[in-house]
């Protein structure tokens, strides 16, 4: 198979525009084309008005080799790369000596479901343990908390089946090196479970809540069909650690589960967990992570700026965008998990704490953009051991609460008087959509005075770069704090934590990911590691 790229077409092309400029590109006939399929497509919006899209394309074609001899120094017709996943082993059911006891994975949000799925499909039969609800139960308690200010702190945004992943933009892309292709692999689990086709190609493919909802049910039936076990409202109390080495594990029922290989795939808000950890003697860093706010804009001025004349064409979608600065205080402050055409969403997890998050539909389609603008913060600012960044995550969450008027409403300021430091009364254009609601005031109080004072320098930047970013209409929601994990479970190049034998951190939570696409890749990752390590042990034996 042949890999053609950088394949410039204009945006309104017609379908077989595509067929004839492959022709064109190879100089081949149309009798030498047996196939192709569309392995990338994108587009550059950093000349607006000049919009293409670019192709990478993967063809079967007559007489490979004398193609690919013809072009040999053409860097972007190449021999296309074997993307397909490869198993590390297949396990029969029969595993020898200690290693009998069936793999163990704790949380079923995008890590856990492909550390699950994958050991699963190897034949290694897990036991998943969630300590929230399957996803359409789940769906119901998020809603009570968005509708009639109940927040279920075993189920939410945070916690259940899916994890956050399932309350957010869906994105599924991501920065990881990843050149055992295991991200292809995430990308067709997704399809094969129901997401649409086209997230194997588009450059920023997203599936979005609702759709992901029905992905998740049907790879958690795999996983059962494949002799795997997904337990629902179990969590985890205790561990069993002798001599470093990982024997079982408590639940709240009081069972004791014998266990000797356990994925931790936690992710980022299982504080109680990470407290258990610590207690039992599990090796955890500290590690940066950012705190900020929620910003929307009306999503007709995003795509103006960022798309210009092809604002609008369905064949773009929603624009989006990626901010950066680096504020004369040292900080940096930069665009987090930015959702065109979503919703600001409620995302606490703990009573009387306020959180925010972003979520967007399949369509995005909804009136505003939002984003959120964070500001990088370290160790040094909340010293004090490993589970110091949870305390200072909590500090400014409780605050937000008090702010927001204790009742899960959250803080809000129009971005023109966040700028002049007046508190804001009154609404204007954009109307925020968090819901239970949005208190206005003054954020100033909110976040840390170097956290407001590089937000304040940032916000002006950035309209350099989108015009009308700092409108005083758009409206700034606080707070968000769950930018990534607060700390790091260390881990060996075995995937095995360096101090626990047994147990795998995995995921998000545990400081190895950052995202459903990057989540679902470390899973993978642990489910091999686990294998090699049972195949070790056969071998020995």
């Amino acid at each position: 198979m042949i890999r053609l790229t950088e394949l410039r077409l204009p945006i309104d092309h017609a379908p077989e525009a595509l067929e004839a400029a492959i022709f064109k590109r190879l100089q081949i006939s149309t009798n030498d084309l047996i196939r192709y399929e569309v392995f990338k497509r994108s587009y550059d919006a950093r000349k607006n008005n000049v919009l293409s899209f670019i192709y990478t394309l993967d063809l079967v074609v007559k007489d490979q080799d004398a193609l690919l001899m013809r072009f040999a120094n053409d860097p972007h017709i190449r021999l296309a790369p074997d993307t397909s996943y490869k198993f590390l082993a297949h396990f029969d059911g029969h595993i020898k000596s200690r290693t009998t006891l069936r793999p163990v994975v704790i949380g079923f949000g995008p890590c856990g479901i492909f550390a699950a799925l994958t050991l699963a499909q190897m034949g290694l039969k897990p036991i998943v343990l969630e300590r929230g609800k399957p996803v359409r139960e789940r769906t119901q308690d998020t809603w009570g908390l968005w509708r009639k200010k109940i927040l279920n702190p075993e189920s939410n945004v945070q916690f259940g089946e899916g994890g956050a992943g399932t309350f957010s933009d869906g994105k599924l892309w991501s920065q990881v090196k990843d050149p055992k292709f295991h991200g292809r692999k995430v990308l067709r689990e997704f399809v094969k479970s129901g997401a649409p086709e086209e997230i194997l190609y588009v450059s920023k493919p997203h599936i979005g809540t609702f759709r992901l909802v029905g992905v998740v049910e049907k790879m958690r039936k795999e996983i059962i069909e494949l002799g795997g076990e997904v337990r629902f409202g179990q969590k985890v109390t205790g561990f069993e650690i002798i001599n470093h080495v990982l024997h079982g594990i408590y639940l709240e029922s009081g069972e004791f589960l014998e266990a000797n290989h356990v994925v931790l795939a936690l992710g980022h808000s299982a504080r109680d967990t990470f407290q258990i950890l610590h207690e039992a003697g599990v090796y955890l860093e500290a590690k940066p992570f950012s705190v900020g706010f929620r910003i929307e804009h009306p999503q007709s001025l995003i795509d103006r700026a960022r798309l210009g004349p092809h604002a609008g064409n369905p064949l773009i979608g929603a624009a989006d965008y990626k901010l950066v600065h680096h504020a004369k205080n040292g900080r940096s402050v930069y665009s987090f998990c930015m959702c065109p055409g979503g919703t600001v969403v409620a995302a606490a997890s703990e009573p009387n704490r306020l959180v925010t998050n972003g979520m967007s539909q399949y369509s995005r389609n909804e009136r505003n953009a939002n984003a959120g603008i964070v500001v990088g913060i370290t160790p040094a600012d909340y010293p004090g051991g490993p589970l110091a960044g949870i305390e200072f995550q909590r500090q400014i969450e409780s605050n937000a609460f008090v702010l927001g008027g204790s009742n899960y409403e959250a803080p809000g300021q129009l971005v023109g008087d966040f700028l002049q430091g007046n508190a804001s009364t009154e609404f204007g254009s954009v109307i925020p959509s968090y819901k239970p609601g949005v208190h206005l005031t003054d954020l100033a109080e909110s976040l840390p005075p170097y956290a407001i004072e590089a937000i304040r320098e940032a916000i002006p930047v950035f309209e350099k770069k989108i015009k009308g970013f700092s409108m005083h209409d758009a409206v700034l929601t606080g707070v968000e704090t769950r930018t990534s994990s607060p700390l790091q479970i260390k881990r060996g190049p075995n995937y095995q934590s360096i101090n626990t034998q047994g147990l795998y951190p995995a995921g998000e939570g545990a400081g190895y990911a950052g995202g459903i696409m990057s989540a679902g890749i470390d899973g993978i990752k642990v489910a091999e590691a686990i294998a090699l390590d049972l195949l070790a042990t056969q071998h020995q034996d």
